[in-house]
């Protein structure tokens, strides 16, 4: 199986760690075997490791080293947080920020929703052989 993501001037990548974490940066250049220059529309344009990057499937098109202002347009055209927002790794990480804003309350009534979403379930397996005449 041959890789799919590279590092490469457009590439979009989610901060995996450090204060930035959860953030989508694009790659802007290569400084070396071991760091990019990376930037957001809403951050400073920095220097960040391999290591603290996890590259997605999304790569717009951009010259190297661009202005922000051509970046940002770059990322309005390709359309990167909507398409981010609709991958399941996106989406995936949107219910985890859910979750984890919850009070207790909250918690709760997921609990409740699930003894009746099983309830249902179950109910609905054991009915099935009667409806369909296989007794």
């Amino acid at each position: 199986m041959t890789f799919k993501r590279f590092v490469e001037i457009g590439r979009v990548a989610l901060i995996n760690y450090g204060k930035d974490y959860g953030r989508l940066v694009v790659i802007v250049d290569v400084v070396d075997q071991n760091r990019a220059l990376v930037d957001a529309p809403d951050m400073v344009r920095c220097q960040i490791n391999f290591k603290r990057l996890a590259l997605t499937d999304i790569k717009i098109d951009i010259p190297k080293v661009p202005n922000k202002k051509t970046l940002v347009a770059a990322m309005e055209a390709a359309d990167v947080k909507n398409r981010w927002e609709n991958s399941s790794w996106g989406r995936k990480l949107i219910v985890q920020k859910r979750r984890a804003s919850l009070n207790d309350f909250d918690r709760f009534k997921v609990m409740l929703a699930r003894i009746k979403f099983i309830f249902i379930l179950m109910n609905g397996i054991r009915i099935f052989p009667l409806l369909s005449g296989d007794l």
